[in-house]
């Protein structure tokens, strides 16, 4: 082997090595954004999902959408975490500690709640309230695609982001109507 391909690899390897040691776990993530939500003076959403989640790409569509964006961003700090992966993909892997921050934070720690499941909490941590439609654990809306989950999704903003106005929740539910993979196109 040439002295080059030997550097190479070396390098490579040594990449390899401090990105495992720098993946973050999600109690470290999730007070990274309490920090910052104190600070700006906003709540935190925390998103849980999967890589392979069709419902969570749906979900972070919404989020990064140039309309929704701003007024997500204007009440909240967002934090994903990835729980759910598959065991054999050698390409996404859990936030270490992802599924006890969520149990912990008021998923059902009896069964799969589901993905994405969001929680919004104050800036110190506390739960305000989650994607359980109604609290029921056997209904999480995950993104929110018929009316039902629509209108819950809008009563999770009103309860977890005073700083939105009618006008942003009004903004919000049209998005979503005008973007539910059941709407009529």
């Amino acid at each position: 082997m040439t002295l080059h391909k030997w550097s190479l690899l070396t390098v490579l390897f040594s990449l390899a090595v401090l990105s495992a040691a720098s993946a973050q776990t999600a109690d470290t993530l999730f007070s990274q954004a309490k920090s910052t939500a104190r600070a700006q003076h906003k709540n935190v959403l925390m998103v849980f999902s999967a890589s392979w989640c069709g419902p969570c790409k749906l979900y972070e569509r919404f989020l990064e959408d140039p309309q929704m964006k701003p007024i997500t961003e204007k009440a909240f700090i967002v934090q994903r975490i990835d729980v759910g992966e598959m065991p054999n993909d050698s390409k996404h892997a859990d936030t270490p500690g992802g599924v006890a921050l969520r149990t912990s934070l008021g998923a059902s720690g009896t069964n799969e709640p589901g993905f994405p499941f969001i929680i919004i909490t104050d800036p110190s941590g506390q739960p305000i309230v989650n994607s359980y439609r109604n609290g029921d654990t056997k209904d999480n809306i995950g993104y929110p695609a018929i009316p039902k989950e629509f209108d819950w999704y809008i009563e999770m903003l009103k309860r977890g982001a005073p700083a939105l106005t009618p006008t942003d929740l009004a903004a919000t539910h049209t998005w979503l109507q005008n973007h539910s993979p059941h709407a009529a196109h």
